[in-house]
């Protein structure tokens, strides 16, 4: 398993195994058939409603604690500082750990500098092994670490064939901040597991469209989180360490950029209200 090394020395899993939309009655299963296929990284969230079944499916899978990786995150707090400590203690409470080894601020938004006071105590108590961010766009990030002791570790952003983050995964290296890409396969909108351009780089190396992508986020060391509850595409999705993608094939994903969000934009007034307006968790 390939990995990168954090700006807190820790190494960090580049292939992971997420459980967005997995409904927590088929959670612990797959966590379990994860950890199993190979999956040390794994990436829940408060928001999620389902870190009690995550916490559960490690517990059944045997593997020693100190092998895994695991991720959780805030959700929107409307108690800053206050709220933000006692989402970290409820989240380790629901997947039954002592520590996280990262935690992220899961949207922009609220007072996110109070929950980032929270998060620098908690990653100083050895709560949580790493802190980051998700969603943050370049100049929320940097005005965060201009005002941050901690620097955030990761920044997970959807990232994808046709919204690449190329730029900004330059400006969070400068900063020294790990871009992890949520929605890797745009949950196929686009087409994207029929492209043309996919598809072929595919056949030349006998593999599949999902991991073509896969393999093109690992070769840019990105941090790639996917889903599936079927064991045999969750083995797929960790096969892609037997072939390299030249340089050309590269260049061809580049030209599928789009330039924007497949779902939605963090700077449209009704999403904010939308997402803010969420209860929280």
């Amino acid at each position: 398993m390939p990995t990168v090394t954090l700006n807190t020395g820790a190494t960090m899993p580049q292939l992971g195994f997420g459980v967005f939309q997995i409904p927590a009655e088929e959670t612990e299963q797959a966590v379990t058939d994860a950890i199993k296929a190979g999956y040390r990284l794994i990436d829940t969230a408060a928001s999620y409603g389902n870190e009690e079944a995550v916490g559960r499916g490690i517990a059944a899978s045997g593997v020693p604690r100190e092998e895994l990786f695991i991720t959780s995150k805030l959700w929107i707090q409307r108690r800053g500082e206050e709220g933000a400590r006692e989402a970290i203690t409820t989240s380790l409470q629901k997947l039954g750990l002592d520590y996280l080894d990262l935690y992220l601020i899961h949207q922009p938004f609220g007072d996110y500098y109070g929950e980032w006071r929270a998060l620098e105590q908690a990653h100083k108590d050895g709560r949580l092994r790493a802190i980051g961010v998700s969603n943050f766009a370049s100049d929320r990030l940097v005005d965060l670490i201009a005002f941050a002791d901690v620097v955030p570790a990761v920044n997970q952003m959807e990232t994808n064939p046709f919204h690449q983050q190329v730029d900004y995964q330059e400006l969070l290296h400068a900063e020294g901040v790990q871009l992890e890409a949520w929605a890797p396969f745009a949950e196929g909108k686009n087409d994207l597991f029929t492209n043309p351009v996919l598809t072929e780089i595919g056949d030349a190396h006998g593999k599949s469209v999902a991991q073509v992508v896969l393999r093109w986020l690992v070769q840019r060391g990105v941090v790639v989180v996917s889903k599936s509850v079927k064991p045999e595409r969750m083995q797929q999705n960790l096969d892609v360490l037997d072939f390299e993608l030249t340089d050309e094939q590269m260049a061809k994903i580049a030209e599928l950029e789009a330039g924007e969000s497949l779902f939605f934009s963090h700077v449209d007034p009704d999403m904010v209200r939308w997402l803010t307006g969420r209860a929280e968790s």
